[in-house]
């Protein structure tokens, strides 16, 4: 590829407007049968990408104090696609390198602690893939749209997350921010899906109508999360999510990327592997 999809999807510091980042585009796809295509491209990747996770994982074995990690956060409206991201992209890795959790509400015990108290309960072990599904943006997003603390408070979050986001990536965390960026017309049109399939009601809350009423107020939202937490240590990238296909593409080579940019080798033997294959021959 000409252009890395890490180039391509980064969000630009400064300002903000997710209206000019469309939906249903396919930046840096490299084939014009596009969505035909896209199997035999994310088996290539699966190839790469689980490689390059072994490589990870064997390092957070061998050297357990100082190998990094990687910190994968999946945001965006209902009907975007984290779950399908977790099952298509993060799918073609090992599931005893990757760490999934999902942030919902708070429980009783999470609120008698600060807002990133369940957060840092879960950051990946070096060697570790971590993925979360929402994460600390939620404590920005959802408290201010359903105004659920005083602004004073939520405007204070913005700095603490990025400080907690710097003291990551120092401590050998990479992290990769995506937003699945999908349009009110297509979110209608997966929620009706679910209720025309008796195999996706489960997937339907009726509570959903409730959020997409306050589509805008997210939005608003959102923009302000990318533009204050657009840091260089932590970069958020927008993921076009209209077309599923291409979503799941898109974060799959954004992660062998940046899983590459790691430079990682094989651990090296910390024994003599020349007298313990002797060793093994005396056994055979």
């Amino acid at each position: 590829m000409a252009d890395q999809i890490s180039d391509l999807l980064r969000l630009p510091d400064g300002r903000v407007d997710l209206a000019g980042h469309d939906p249903r585009a396919t930046p840096g796809f490299p084939s014009k049968k596009a969505k035909q295509e896209q199997p035999a491209l994310m088996a290539e990747l699966a190839t790469e990408l689980d490689g390059l996770q072994e490589r990870l994982f064997a390092a957070g074995r061998a050297q357990p104090r100082t190998a990094p990690s990687v910190l994968v956060i999946l945001q965006g409206m209902d009907t975007s696609g984290k779950g399908g991201v977790i099952r298509h992209a993060a799918g073609l890795m090992d599931p005893q390198g990757v760490a999934i959790k999902g942030f919902k509400a708070p429980t009783k015990q999470e609120l008698t602690h600060d807002f990133l108290w369940r957060i840092r309960r879960e950051v990946p072990e070096p060697g570790m893939i971590g993925i979360f599904d929402r994460s600390q943006y939620e404590d920005v997003l959802v408290v201010r749209v359903d105004r659920l603390v005083p602004k004073r408070e939520w405007e204070t979050r913005f700095e603490r997350i990025n400080d907690f986001e710097t003291e990551l990536a120092e401590s050998g965390t990479k992290i990769i921010k995506c937003f699945l960026n999908v349009s009110y017309t297509e979110q209608g049109e997966r929620l009706m899906e679910r209720l025309d399939r008796p195999d996706k009601y489960w997937k339907y809350n009726p509570g959903d109508l409730q959020v997409r009423a306050k589509w805008d107020q997210y939005q608003l939202a959102y923009t302000d999360v990318l533009r204050r937490c657009n840091t260089e240590v932590a970069p958020w990238y927008v993921i076009p999510s209209d077309r599923k296909w291409y979503r799941n593409w898109a974060v799959a080579q954004l992660l062998t990327e940046q899983l590459r940019s790691l430079n990682l080798g094989w651990p090296p033997a910390d024994f003599d592997v020349a007298e313990q294959r002797r060793a093994l021959l005396q056994t055979m």
